[in-house]
């Protein structure tokens, strides 16, 4: 067998033929020739015969590894005239537009980059840094299911941030197939608004139903009246426990600064009382439950907040029917008003205001908590990644390990 013969085969690459191949000290160069004889935009669906000139354009690209040396593709490729993209170097069938590596390189770096860290990347295949975001942004705009915006019924909304000083990334995702299937950089109306842009006027009319938290810019974008006014609001309990949570957060650090004031020592001790305070009492420790038996035997405002926190969080536990959850959010919000406290009075009015969209939730069985399980999944991509650049790399990696997408090795079709 020829050695171009063989390495044809050992390649696998689409649509040519091997016509040379010469080994050097730390790399293999192998030369094709394209198969076809039509001439193909590499930005649309358009070919053509003739050529716009005689010049052919010497192209290289990254393929994988051939043990320790590294292999390179070279071919000579044509220029056309598109009519929508005027003139281009011809697209070839085994790498995207504008790379430098094949697809089956590509495709390895993106399966790595959703399962490790680009460092380790960086290291096994020999590229920088940099370039393992810029291969993944190609694979997700290339890969990403494009009919990902269709047949959307129940979405959920939410922010996440990526960077630190307040850098967000909104996320819509799909209720039924459980993908984030959009997202961009910001938390606002305007983000928001760019998301239904997107959708169009045809699909979002078919949304039924969208979750997202207590804020008020999301809800301005989606009830806008070429949006979805018609989807149900769903206002996620997880949100309201959260803020439960805070509120008693609030009351405890008033009642530790008043401690503090009378007696130092004494306001030491009780600032450890937090996570006995803040925790789900089936979670505590031995020394965190006696730290709360005291605070009960101590009673007081903090002790009449815990109570309220726990009745929150109770109701959405997930045990009660509508009925029940409706009655019991009701006398929650009437005892935190008549509380004195005012971080619960500030709950029972932000309540009040979104008690619809609450029920509404609990009732349809739509909460963001999918959304907010996202929430670790980025903050551990984000730590993986030792942070990113751009709110783009960001995007790309969270649609890569969170979106419809299914990424192949170069040798799983031959497992």
């Amino acid at each position: 067998m020829r050695v171009t013969t063989a390495f044809k085969h050992l390649l696998r690459l689409p649509g040519v033929n091997v016509t040379g191949v010469v080994f050097q000290s730390n790399r293999v160069i192998v030369t094709v020739a394209l198969r076809r004889r039509r001439l193909a935009c590499p930005l649309c669906d358009h070919s053509t015969r003739a050529r716009y000139d005689l010049r052919d354009v010497d192209s290289r690209w990254r393929h994988l590894d051939l043990g320790a040396w590294r292999l390179e593709v070279r071919a000579r490729l044509r220029r056309l005239r598109c009519p929508d993209h005027g003139v281009r170097v011809e697209c070839v069938p085994f790498a995207r537009h504008r790379s430098e590596f094949t697809r089956d390189f590509e495709d390895l770096v993106a399966w790595l980059a959703a399962k490790t860290d680009k460092s380790a990347i960086e290291r096994l295949l020999r590229i920088a840094w940099r370039t393992v975001g810029a291969i993944v942004e190609r694979v997700v705009s290339d890969e990403l299911d494009p009919e990902r915006l269709n047949d959307l019924f129940e979405i959920g909304i939410d922010e996440i941030s990526w960077r630190k000083q307040h850098n967000y990334l909104t996320l819509v995702s799909n209720h039924r197939s459980g993908k984030v299937v959009w997202g961009a950089e910001g938390k606002d109306t305007k983000t928001c608004d760019s998301f239904f842009d997107e959708l169009g006027k045809e699909r979002s009319s078919k949304l039924t139903a969208v979750s997202m938290d207590m804020g008020k810019a999301y809800l301005k974008s989606v009830t806008k009246q070429d949006h979805a006014p018609q989807a149900t609001i769903c206002i996620d309990p997880f949100h309201v426990v959260a803020l439960a949570t805070k509120a008693l957060d609030d009351v405890r650090r008033d009642v530790w600064n008043d401690m503090r004031a009378l007696d130092s020592k004494a306001a030491k001790k009780f600032k450890d009382a937090r996570w006995s305070l803040m925790k789900n009492p089936d979670n505590l420790t031995d020394k965190q439950a006696a730290t709360l038996r005291r605070l009960k035997r101590r009673g007081g405002d903090l002790w009449r907040a815990y109570r309220l926190k726990e009745s929150c969080r109770a109701i959405f536990s997930g045990d009660l029917d509508p009925d029940e959850v409706e009655e019991l959010l009701d006398r929650l919000i009437s005892q935190a008003q008549r509380s004195r406290l005012e971080p619960f009075v500030k709950l029972s009015r932000t309540l009040r205001d979104n008690r619809d969209g609450i029920l509404a939730a609990i009732r349809l069985g739509i909460n963001n908590g999918r959304a907010e399980g996202l929430n670790n999944v980025v903050r551990l991509i984000a730590r993986r990644a030792y942070g990113f650049h751009s709110a783009t790399a960001a995007v790309a990696l969270v649609m890569l390990c969170c979106g419809p997408i299914t990424l192949r090795l170069p040798y799983q079709g031959l497992l």
